[in-house]
């Protein structure tokens, strides 16, 4: 099993970003993905989830109407456009795969960086 989370960097504010998550060795397509942000000194913070058929969509309040999470079953990949970035968005940008039960099948990549700052 394997989440490997590209597409992270240095921006300006008010830049965008693409994050890629490409997943391999289980069924992508059964699984709900989810991106998490961590900064320093921070707790591990839930940022956009989608559920397997990507009818279901949710955003934490801090990045409703700028990010926007989508996913490719057939390249079973997850992403995250983040339009609009903020220096608050500075973070380690984590990708999470889950599906009941969730004890068992919960799956996490490294996590790309993401620093805004001019």
């Amino acid at each position: 099993v394997q989440l490997v989370e590209s597409g992270g960097g240095l921006v300006q504010p008010g830049e965008s970003l693409r994050l890629s998550c490409a997943a391999s060795g289980f069924t992508f397509s059964v699984y709900d993905m989810r991106w998490y942000r961590q900064a320093p000194g921070n707790e591990r913070e839930l940022v956009a989830t989608i559920s397997s058929g990507g009818d279901s969509i949710n955003y934490a309040d801090s990045v409703k109407g700028r990010f926007t999470i989508s996913r490719d079953n057939a390249k079973s990949t997850v992403y995250l456009l983040m339009n609009s970035l903020k220096p608050e968005d500075t973070a380690v940008y984590l990708c999470n795969a889950q599906r009941w039960p969730t004890r068992r099948y919960n799956y996490w990549g490294q996590g790309t960086q993401v620093t805004v700052s001019s």
